[in-house]
């Protein structure tokens, strides 16, 4: 990590038994994350964070997830949040580079997104700007995604821009191995 410090402490460790439980199944093993230490410093905030997380798959795949949370970090300039989803799940969601880049620099109509993609970055645009989706809109994600995975594209949406809140909210410093914004 950066030397700047978070606007509050993260929790130290050794970490109380239940929270080092929760950081093993959430990291598997590796270090727990600033946020995620920040957030454990705090009980209420800690557990309504874990219980509005959506860590399991859903029923998208993980290149549409990563997608979906990459796009919303990147429209929300966290690049706290972005840089560690790029680093840890781009390689396994087979995110090419320029789809990486893509997730900052472009929108839906960049020539790296399937039609299938395409809308659904026109989908995680259109929240971010109006928290709402046109019928057209509704009608283009409809075409390539069902209910329920409309409804995980919808929570990604909100939970990852709470999450960019959060991160940029509390000058979180960016992880060491964490991907940067392109220029």
């Amino acid at each position: 990590m950066s030397e700047a410090l978070p606007r509050m402490a993260p929790l130290a460790p050794p970490y109380p038994p239940e929270i080092q439980q929760q950081f093993d199944r959430i990291m598997r093993g590796a270090p727990p994350l600033l946020l995620f230490r920040v957030m454990a410093s705090h009980a209420r905030a800690w557990d309504k964070f874990r219980a509005g997380g959506l860590l399991d798959p859903g029923p998208l795949s993980l290149r549409q997830r990563e997608i979906v949370i990459d796009r919303t970090c990147a429209l929300n300039r966290c690049e706290y949040e972005w840089g560690v989803h790029v680093a840890i799940f781009s390689r396994a969601a087979k995110l090419t580079e320029d789809e990486v880049r893509a997730t900052v620099l472009g929108d839906a109509n960049s020539a790296c997104w399937s039609p299938g993609e395409q809308a659904l970055i026109a989908a995680v645009d259109a929240l971010h700007l109006r928290a709402a989706l046109s019928d057209e809109e509704f009608a283009a994600l409809s075409a390539h995604h069902d209910e329920a995975q409309i409804l995980e594209i919808m929570l990604l949406c909100g939970f990852y821009r709470t999450v960019s809140y959060l991160a940029n909210g509390l000058k979180l410093p960016l992880e060491e191995q964490a991907a940067r914004f392109p220029q």
